[in-house]
């Protein structure tokens, strides 16, 4: 039997940046799905199911870190594996990342091998 591959929203509102991380991540074999702001990037969180988000923290309407902490709000979410990914690497933002519930808080450029660890460590494949 086929495994069903994982699927991964992206909440990312640079259409380039959006693109590599699709790129990386599909070439892996997982599903992909896209949000380019926060509003639709929550909504989807909960319609669609994801296995995993890959969000960023810097986007239009709802930042990352109000989604992430809505998400573990909700019973629905609490338990969704977040990646934060951000341009903002201060301590103090990497903190506040943790804080709100993301599993792991990355610093963009985006080191793909890295990426790649944590989405497998998370997914626990």
């Amino acid at each position: 039997m086929i495994p069903i591959p994982k699927k991964i929203l992206i909440v990312e509102d640079d259409p380039s940046f959006s693109r590599a991380i699709n790129y990386i991540v599909q070439k892996e074999g997982y599903d992909v799905i896209t949000a380019s702001n926060g509003m639709t990037g929550l909504r989807m969180a909960k319609e669609e199911k994801p296995d995993l988000l890959i969000l960023d923290v810097m986007l239009p309407g709802l930042d990352g870190f109000e989604i992430c902490n809505r998400l573990r709000q909700d019973p629905q979410t609490a338990k969704l594996p977040i990646i934060m990914l951000s341009a903002k690497g201060q301590e103090a933002d990497k903190a506040t990342g943790l804080k709100v519930g993301a599993n792991e808080y990355l610093t963009k450029p985006i080191d793909r091998t890295l990426l790649l660890e944590k989405i497998t460590s998370l997914l626990g494949k």
